[in-house]
């Protein structure tokens, strides 16, 4: 939706952003992602909106934070797409659920458990929040190369970040604590509150969208002061590495 020539949110208009786009939540990790790319301007800060743009290998990418949660992830979606781009990577955090994963440790998520709201203003809840085969197996091949510690698989976002930190307090704890189990039973890595939203809305627009996720801790068995101090940068580079991948793949020019 443009207003003034830009679009309502982002502040910006199609030119200002290349096809491939980094989407952290976090506005303040936008500059640290976008000194990865050659060349990177900034192009515009709005709420909880920063837009970088730079290049990888000679072609356009740009980094855009979504904040927090589905609604505001799905407008910069939204808004991104009109501007031309059409392959997104998230990068976020994330707490770990099963046992396995580890703080310091990667996510590529195949898919999300829809917890969330978002996306069932464009899709029903029997829809899959899925994502994109080919940049997830980018993902994948750059993690192999950096020899990261990664898991691959179902992921779960919802809405109510304290929902899971201290769903005791909460006035629907049984609910809460039974589906933490059954996600845990069914094998489900990690968890987060962007990623479905950008499934559903990636597919809703025909775009490709995969999404890589720093692992903070396991709320179950491991305490925050292990986190690893460069635990935020691996997904970062695991992303740079799949969008070089990707690049490539797609024949883009250098």
């Amino acid at each position: 939706m443009l207003i003034d020539g830009k679009q309502m949110h982002l502040q910006c208009t199609k030119g200002d952003v290349g096809k491939y786009v980094i989407l952290p939540g976090d506005p303040g990790r936008c500059e640290k992602i976008a000194a990865y790319l050659e060349k990177p301007r900034h192009i515009s800060q709005n709420r909880e909106f920063n837009v970088y743009t730079g290049a990888l290998c000679g072609v356009p990418v740009s980094v855009c934070s979504t904040g927090i949660g589905g609604p505001s992830a799905a407008i910069a979606l939204e808004e991104l797409v009109e501007c031309g781009a059409d392959t997104f990577i998230r990068v976020g955090t994330s707490g770990g659920i099963v046992d396995k994963v580890k703080g310091g440790d990667i996510v590529i998520a195949t898919a999300s458990v829809r917890a969330e709201g978002t996306g069932r203003e464009y899709m029903p809840i029997e829809f899959p929040a899925a994502a994109n085969f080919d940049v997830t197996l980018a993902l994948r091949d750059a993690a192999q190369e950096l020899g990261l510690r990664h898991h691959i698989g179902v992921i779960q976002s919802k809405d109510s970040f304290y929902g899971e930190i201290r769903p005791e307090s909460m006035p629907v704890a049984p609910e809460l604590l039974a589906k933490w189990q059954a996600w845990k039973a069914a094998g489900v890595l990690t968890s987060e509150m962007e990623t479905a939203a950008l499934f559903i809305v990636s597919s809703v627009l025909g775009v490709r969208c995969g999404a890589v996720l720093n692992v903070l801790w396991n709320a179950d068995n491991d305490a925050a002061p292990t986190i690893p101090p460069d635990a935020a940068e691996r997904g970062i580079r695991t992303a740079i590495g799949a969008l070089r991948l990707l690049i490539a793949r797609d024949g883009s020019p250098e």
